[in-house]
Order: structure tokens, then C-alpha cells, then sequence
């Protein structure tokens, strides 16, 4: 059962399961844990360098060709410094939190195309780990297991502050996971399959049968944000805001496991810019020149290139966006987002019936966006107006113009004195 499993995915198994057949999944396992690696490290450089020039800096340049080991030399100092443990904290979890963020980015990239069919020795295989036939199902489980690795290195440190974080880090992945599971649920109704390979296979025939065209750019817009707070990439890095929370759920780490969220952090920014080439932008599907013996080179190239891009993209995030509020995060993604999504799906859903279920869908999703509109609106003034039932949380003590007076008349006081 489990060999027919995996041969609907990948013809490597259709013969059975021999010695020739477990070592060329051990080799794709080393060759892509060591890729990623490596792309993590060229990541973390990239980013650094890329934000020194928009900010008009130098960035890494003293370890190695243009500061390219500079991530290595960092990696060794961590390796190296004192690992600290706190008295309060349950060690046991303490220890075990980083894995469980480390892991599922791993995982995760388990299940992306990289490019086509290989064959080696008479042995023909995807270039991709596994194709499960209910890959995506395993990326929302990893996504979903990643919040224990950030809840419980909070709450096992002993600390209030690494509470606090790790609390607005769950509530945070929990909000956004629903917009991104009704986007994921979307393509899944315009491809058929589970499978990421039958994915990318559906958006193989053309730039326009690409779901980020196919479904309209909504679906694709919704998991980029949603899978930027996901990440906790900015501007959705309040988990770790310094000025409020010191530094984030890993305040009380140090050495390795220190190391070890920065690695998974940068490892699913990898990850999840391929996971969304996949869905959205045909995987490694592109032109490919009729070349003997190196054809199935250039499908890796544009999977390559593509991911680049979304890579870029949340470099330069980083560097042009200010920090979202929480609450200014919460209240979008719960009043934006989920109904955003849900919508289109019900749109999508209609026009794969019929262009009349479609168009009554799209008139019944209007209709309540507009009544969900002014529920937003008459909630707003009912929360800060003058039928307010509580007080508003952070108001002023006094009016603008008022505090302002006070303070220049404080100003004016003290320069008088001196």
C-alpha cells in the first residue's frame, strides 16, 4: 500500500524498493539538507549585505570574497560561547523548543519540485525528497508545529517577558494560519490534488495557467502576508519588539540554541519563498532550450531564479516597512484577511461549477463584505466614541493641545532658569 502510495508520485518507485532505490533517497535527503544549509548561510549574507546598500552601508566585508564567510565565523563564535540555562527554567523543554522550530522548516522543504525527472543508471526520479499524496497537508502540519517551538521556549525559560513574546507569537500563527489555509484550500480546488508535484504539473502548460493568474492575484496577495507573519518577518516582528518584550521568546538563550532560531528563522524564509513559487508560479516550470543531456539543468535554474525573487522581496520588506502595531496586526488579519480569503475561495468555488454559480457567489460575497464593512465601522464607534462601555486602552490623560501647552510651558520654564 505504501509503495503504490509513492509511485503515484514518484516513478522511482515503480519497480519496488531496492538497495540502488534507498540509496538514491539517501543521497536526495544529504543533497538537499546540505543545499539548504548552504542557502541558509548565502541567505543570511544576502540579506545583510543587500540592507547595507539600501541603508548606505558597507555590510559584511572582512571574512572571506565580499564578507561571504562572515555567517561562518558567526556560527562559530555561537558554537563556541557558554550555553546558559536558567534556574527557573524546565530544561527539558528549554532544550527541546529550538528542534521543534528547526525541524519543520526541514521537513518542509521535503515536499517542494526543485526541477524535473532525472534518470540515473535506469533508475528515473523527481528531483524532490518526497511527494507525498497529501503534501500540502504536511506543510500546514509543519506550519502548525512550529508554534510549539516558539510557545515553549517561552514558557519553559522562567521569564515574564519570553512569556509575553512567545503568547502574542501563538495568537499571531494561529490568526494568520486560517487566511492561509482557505488561500491553500483555494488552489487545491483548481488543481485537484494534494500532491505538490501535481501542482506544479497543473500550472506546467504556459506563464498563464499559473494559479497567481489563474485564481486572480488575491489568493496570491493573502499568502504573501499571511506567510510573512507566519515567519515573523517584518512588519510582522512583534514577537521579538526590543523596545517592549527586550528580545523576543528567545531572551534567555544563548550559544547553539541561540543560533538555532535564527537558523530556522532564515531556513523558512528559504522554504516558504520556494513553497509559494510552487503554488503560485508553476515551481520550475519554464522555457527550456532543446539541448541533449543538460535539459533537465534549466527547470532547476528557474526554480532557482524564482525563489531569488521572494527572497529579495522580504529583504527589502525589512528595509522599507515599519513594525505593525499588535493590535493593528490582529485587527488585520482577523477583519481583513480571513474574510478576504474566504470570500474568494466561495468566488473561485463558483465559477468552477458554472459562470452563473460564479457570478451569484461573487454577488452574495459583496453584499456581505459591505454588511461586514459597516459592522467594522459601528463596532469602531461603539469602542471609542461617546457609547464607549469601557475606557480606551492607552488613551491620554489629557488632550493633545493641552499636554502640548504643559510641556512647552516646562520647556520655557527651565530655559529661564538656566
Amino acid at each position: 500500500m505504501h509503495l503504490v502510495l509513492f509511485a503515484a508520485g514518484d516513478p522511482l518507485y515503480d519497480n519496488g524498493v531496492g538497495w540502488a532505490v534507498l540509496a538514491i533517497v539517501a543521497i536526495k535527503v544529504l543533497v538537499a539538507f546540505g543545499a539548504l544549509m548552504g542557502a541558509v548561510t548565502l541567505m543570511i549574507w544576502f540579506e545583510r549585505k543587500l540592507i547595507s546598500d539600501m541603508q548606505s552601508r558597507i555590510g559584511p566585508q572582512r571574512w572571506g570574497p565580499f564578507g561571504l564567510l562572515q555567517t561562518l565565523a558567526d556560527g562559530i563564535k555561537l558554537f563556541f560561547k557558554e550555553d546558559l540555562i536558567p534556574n527557573q527554567a524546565d530544561r527539558f523543554v528549554f532544550k527541546l523548543a529550538p528542534y521543534l522550530a528547526l525541524i519543520p522548516a526541514l521537513l518542509t522543504f521535503a515536499i517542494v519540485p526543485v526541477g524535473g525527472t532525472v534518470t540515473v543508471a535506469s533508475h528515473t526520479f523527481l528531483l524532490q525528497v518526497a511527494d507525498p499524496p497529501i503534501g500540502i497537508l504536511l506543510l500546514l502540519a509543519m506550519s502548525g508545529i512550529s508554534v510549539y517551538g516558539v510557545m515553549l521556549a517561552g514558557w519553559s525559560s522562567g521569564s515574564k517577558y519570553p512569556l509575553l513574546s512567545s503568547v502574542r507569537a501563538s495568537a499571531q500563527m494561529i490568526s494568520y494560519e486560517a487566511a492561509l489555509g482557505m488561500t491553500i484550500v483555494t488552489i487545491v480546488l483548481a488543481t485537484g490534488s494534494l500532491s505538490t508535484h501535481d501542482i506544479v504539473t497543473a500550472q506546467a502548460h504556459g506563464v498563464w495557467h499559473w494559479n497567481v493568474l489563474r485564481l486572480g492575484l488575491v489568493p496570491f496577495a493573502v499568502f504573501l502576508i499571511a506567510i510573512t507573519a507566519e515567519l515573523n518577518r517584518p512588519p510582522f516582528d512583534v514577537v521579538e519588539a526590543e523596545s517592549e518584550l527586550v528580545g523576543g521568546f528567545h531572551t534567555e538563550y544563548s550559544s547553539l540554541r541561540f543560533a538555532l532560531f535564527f537558523l530556522a528563522e532564515f531556513m523558512n524564509t528559504i522554504t516558504m519563498s520556494a513553497i509559494m513559487v510552487t503554488l503560485f508560479f508553476g515551481g520550475p516550470a519554464g522555457w527550456v532550450p532543446n539541448i541533449p543531456h543538460i535539459r533537465w539543468v534549466f527547470p532547476i535554474l528557474w526554480f532557482l531564479g524564482k525563489t531569488v525573487v521572494f527572497a529579495f522581496c522580504y529583504i527589502w520588506f525589512r528595509a522599507a516597512l515599519p513594525r505593525m502595531r499588535y493590535d493593528q496586526l490582529m485587527s488585520f488579519g482577523w477583519k481583513r484577511l480571513i474574510p478576504l480569503s474566504l470570500g474568494w475561495m466561495l468566488v473561485v468555488a463558483g465559477f468552477f461549477v458554472n459562470k452563473s454559480w460564479g457570478f451569484a457567489m461573487a454577488a452574495l460575497v459583496l453584499v456581505a463584505s459591505l454588511a461586514l464593512t459597516r459592522s467594522f465601522e459601528i463596532g469602531a464607534t461603539r469602542e471609542q466614541g461617546p457609547e464607549s462601555v469601557l475606557p480606551v486602552v492607552g488613551a491620554r490623560p489629557m488632550s493633545a493641545e493641552k499636554l502640548r501647552a504643559v510641556t512647552d510651558g516646562d520647556v520655557e520654564s527651565g530655559e529661564e532658569e538656566n
